[in-house]
């Protein structure tokens, strides 16, 4: 089973930058796929970006080329490096991780953490 608790939300203005911590922790062989999502009010929850263990990366469109996704395998920390942020990006942030474990593949989500963008 895999754990994983995020940090790092706040509340910041318009052009500014943020930056998200997830790590992982529990009894797994390894983790593939670390990832982001975020949600607005009356929103659904959509992908912010992702990678994988060999360090592929995926990123939603409204997001290429201001946030950044980094890993520390050894940490088993997922990092988002927000910039240039915009009133839209305002959601709950969370984070999601596959992991091997004794008993096959599972997936844990974080608790959310929440960015505000104020214009």
């Amino acid at each position: 089973q895999v754990q994983v608790v995020e940090s790092g939300g706040g509340l910041v203005q318009a052009g500014g930058s943020l930056r998200l911590s997830c790590a992982a922790s529990g009894d797994f062989f390894g983790i593939n796929t670390m990832g982001w999502y975020r949600q607005a009010p009356g929103k659904q929850r959509e992908l912010v970006a992702s990678i994988t263990q060999s360090g592929t990366t995926n990123y939603a469109d409204s997001v290429k080329g201001r946030f950044t996704i980094s890993r520390d395998i050894i940490k088993n920390t997922v990092y988002l490096q927000m910039n240039s942020l915009k009133p839209e990006d305002t959601a709950v942030y969370y984070c999601n991780a596959a992991a091997m474990g004794r008993t096959g593949w599972s997936t844990a989500w974080g608790q959310g953490t929440q960015v505000t963008v104020s214009s």
